[in-house]
């Protein structure tokens, strides 16, 4: 847990743009002093393909945050998204050495449901526990202090590939800041805009991001399922300056400003003014012309949503629903349409359960990054501690002296 005072960044590096969250902790919470955004050019689908335009964009965002919040950024949470992510569930076994379960014997546990073979291309980034069974009790969230001569843990497993992580600390420390940890977006996303009565009840969250759509399940509290859909906001805004023949900046500004998600939501004499390309004079449009353009692409991102969740053999258990989050939520009838393709409950997720300025984040696009400050919050923020490099150089000793300290829990 941080501790009071201390100063945590989140950087969402995304498809179509880069923002910082800086909060700072006190005794009630967290709150935000700073936020910095600038378009990003250098991701494609949540994945880096060109590290001077990131590391541009990282930088600009950092400078603005900096200068609102009045301190030195010299160290943040990363997000990490893109098609490369995959998860699945695992167990793990330990035999108890004192009758009595300590915190050791947890992270054996939870190291033991790690060690399964994955490619060498890949690495795991989160091991997240869904729940223990001490004997044959089952639904132990926390088994430590339990009387028990076997503990069984049940994990989420989520790996990535080991380019896309490295890629993004490199860009990171290009820019002159560590990377105390690399958190999955949809998790981040989740820890600001889900309340925990949703995660006990069941929920699904989904991230709309420029590149990708996140997806993320809670059941009973814990994560069940992830995984990532390579479709985004960036789509819709490509569907728009092909349908109505114009530049993707204006395409972009057109979605944003007069976007609706369902053809019956708008207005049939309402029009809009299209600026057309290549010199040509701008066109007016009615603006039913836009929604038939929007509406199918967003139907069809659900009904991808809906599949997953299907697949996921989740669905039965979502009592909460769905929320949905990401700067493509903006869009009117947006919910509307998700509740229509999905047949669940939908509400839009915003950042809650910040002090400060906690209406500048009080929006869908800053969900990640708030979310990451409210990670860091919940985990060690001791910048002098160890942080993520593209290289660990002392990667044997590393693994020797974990073997070491398993043997002594044991012996």
């Amino acid at each position: 847990m941080a501790k009071c005072g201390d100063i945590i960044v989140g950087l969402d590096i995304g498809t179509t743009k880069v923002a910082a969250v800086v909060g700072e902790v006190n005794e009630e919470g967290t709150d935000i002093i700073g936020i910095g955004s600038h378009p990003s050019a250098g991701l494609h689908k949540g994945v880096v393909v060109n590290i001077d335009a990131t590391c541009n964009s990282i930088t600009r965002a950092i400078e603005e945050a900096e200068q609102m919040a009045g301190v030195e950024i010299s160290t943040v949470y990363a997000g990490i998204a893109g098609g490369h992510i995959s998860s699945f569930n695992n167990n793990g076994i330990v035999a108890v050495k004192n009758r009595e379960i300590s915190q050791g014997d947890v992270e054996r546990v939870i190291e033991q449901a790690k060690a399964v073979a994955i490619p060498l291309d890949r690495e795991v980034i989160h091991a997240i526990p869904q729940g223990y069974v001490v004997d044959d009790q089952e639904g132990v969230k926390n088994p430590v202090g339990m009387n028990g001569v076997r503990l069984e843990g049940r994990v989420h497993i989520i790996t990535g590939a080991v380019t896309s992580a490295q890629n993004i600390v490199k860009c990171a420390q290009r820019c002159g800041l560590d990377v105390a940890d690399i958190v999955l977006e949809q998790i981040a996303s989740a820890e600001s805009v889900l309340h925990d009565d949703e995660k006990e009840l069941g929920v699904a969250m989904v991230d709309i991001g420029g590149g990708t759509t996140d997806l993320i399940i809670y059941v009973d509290g814990a994560v069940a399922h992830t995984s990532v859909i390579s479709v985004g906001g960036k789509h819709l805004t490509s569907d728009v300056a092909m349908g109505l023949r114009t530049p993707k900046a204006e395409a972009e500004r057109i979605k944003q400003n007069h976007g609706c998600a369902m053809v019956k939501l708008v207005d049939p004499d309402e029009t809009i003014l299209v600026p057309s390309v290549g010199g040509r004079p701008p066109i007016e449009q009615p603006r039913e012309v836009l929604a038939h353009i929007i509406e199918p692409r967003v139907e069809e991102i659900f009904m991808l949503v809906h599949r997953a969740i299907l697949e996921s053999g989740y669905a039965d258990l979502l009592a909460s629903g769905l929320v949905v989050t990401g700067g493509a939520t903006l869009l009117e009838g947006l919910p509307e349409m998700a509740e229509e393709t999905t047949g669940m409950p939908v509400r839009r997720g915003i950042p809650f359960g910040f002090g400060g300025m906690a209406d500048m984040v009080a929006n869908p696009i800053y969900a990640t990054g708030a979310g990451l400050v409210n990670y860091g919050a919940m985990h060690d923020t001791d910048t002098t501690g160890t942080v993520i490099r593209v290289r660990e150089d002392k990667v044997y000793s590393k693994v020797l002296g974990r073997m070491s300290g398993w043997f002594r829990e044991i012996f």
